[in-house]
């Protein structure tokens, strides 16, 4: 996580997509308060159960399943935190994560980000 300027904390994850192979974990350092990772209900591959992280925790998730994995900060969805994983190159759930609803700062990031996935 970057710190902006103004020395405030930045409403970013570090990376925001990651890809990666099936079976791979991916890590996300708490290096601010008040942040966590939600996957977002629709934009998550078929049969993955749903995950929410703690708050100002340290989190990890194994990828089993291939697909493209919407996330989010719970407090922060709509300060245009939110993120992308692409697990084994399957992106056939594009047309699903497409419909997903962000609001806030987050709508123009989400359109900028789902066209480079």
């Amino acid at each position: 996580e970057m710190l902006n300027k103004s020395g405030k904390e930045s409403m970013v994850y570090s990376k925001k997509i990651v890809r990666i192979n099936v079976g791979d974990t991916v890590f996300w350092k708490a290096t601010d308060k008040g942040h966590n990772v939600e996957f977002i209900k629709g934009g998550i591959p078929e049969g993955v159960e749903k995950f929410k992280s703690k708050f100002n925790k340290d989190t990890e998730y194994k990828f089993s399943v291939p697909g493209i994995y919407a996330y989010w900060c719970t407090p922060h969805k709509n300060m245009g935190m939110i993120g992308f994983v692409v697990v084994g190159g399957d992106k056939s759930n594009l047309e699903a994560v497409k419909l997903l609803r962000f609001s806030g700062k987050s709508k123009k990031i989400a359109i900028d980000l789902i066209g480079q996935l």
